[in-house]
């Protein structure tokens, strides 16, 4: 059984894409590849069933085999299931599923409604209510995909009030200021800590980690990039660690295009040999040959840099 996510987590949990054949289905034997690609390059976790999963595409029973899939193949490292859904019904029958299973955790994020923090705290504590105390809980503040800023005093309070949500997944943007604020926060005596793992792709990773936090959780289709940052900072190599990451920025800065990077990162993740095929279900964006060339003179200009280093 993996260790469950506490308020001391910390590393790369990587934001694990769902493989799909060119025919729509999920693959999972791909899933299976995708997860020891994922593993044999150090990730110190998964988290599956995200936005970036393509969750919201998925039937309840689909999400049930991609947990079971993935679950048969991590052994005991931590998977945190994205749970989000329209209905708090769903929600919990689906976290209580992969709890069921031996997930470390869930992820949530606001539901959709009007931007105001009473409508959100309130759903919190619904949440948290519904699937009970000994279940943790990752908040995922992601306001440019939700269209709901959420204030640090109200991350710091939900998670004063209801001790089961123990991680907070960042990626406001620009949200270097909040890191700062719930780290300082916490030099109260009173104040429990929180483990913040950060998204946005890894764009600010190395900022990131010198405000505070603790490592990352997205997706980017080269997770050594994330992984050896992270080590290198924690280890007190900062310098080291950016410059290592700065290698990386041009096909990650590329992977981030709004509306079009998760084809370009499932296309290096087959380019990279750890799923069949570039698919996304539809509704969802395509790979031209311009788009694919341009991407693979990206990932040779990435290679001899690396090259270089060495």
């Amino acid at each position: 059984m993996a260790e469950r996510i506490n308020r001391d987590t910390r590393g790369v949990y990587i934001i694990a894409a769902t493989p799909f054949t060119d025919q729509g289905d999920i693959d999972h034997d791909s899933l299976r590849r995708l997860v020891d690609f994922y593993i044999g390059h150090g990730v110190t976790g998964l988290t599956i069933l995200g936005m970036m999963g393509e969750a919201n595409k998925m039937t309840g029973d689909e999400r049930r085999a991609v947990i079971d899939t993935v679950l048969a193949r991590t052994g005991d490292l931590p998977v945190v299931v994205g749970v989000s859904d329209a209905g708090l019904a769903n929600l919990t029958d689906l976290a209580s599923y992969a709890m069921d299973e031996g997930a470390a955790g869930v992820m949530v994020a606001p539901s959709a409604g009007p931007a105001r923090e009473d409508r959100i705290e309130g759903y919190f504590h619904a949440v948290c209510e519904a699937l009970g105390p000994e279940v943790p809980v990752c908040f995922q503040d992601f306001p440019l995909a939700t269209g709901l800023p959420v204030s640090p005093a109200l991350i710091r309070r939900l998670s004063q009030e209801r001790a089961q949500i123990v991680m907070l997944k960042h990626e406001d943007w620009p949200g270097l200021t909040k890191i700062t604020q719930l780290r300082k926060q916490e030099q109260a005596p009173e104040v429990a800590r929180l483990s913040i793992l950060c998204g946005n792709g890894g764009l600010y990773l190395p900022q990131e980690l010198q405000r505070g936090a603790d490592g990352a959780m997205t997706g980017f289709a080269y997770p050594e990039a994330l992984v050896q940052t992270v080590a290198l900072h924690q280890a007190g190599r900062v310098d080291e660690a950016e410059d290592l990451f700065d290698r990386y920025i041009p096909i990650l800065r590329h992977e981030q295009q709004p509306g079009f990077g998760l084809a370009v990162r499932k296309y290096v993740l087959m380019k990279r040999g750890a799923i069949a095929s570039a698919a996304t279900r539809a509704p969802g964006p395509k790979m031209s040959a311009v788009d694919a060339a341009e991407t693979d003179r990206l990932m040779a200009r990435l290679e001899a840099r690396l090259a270089d280093r060495r």
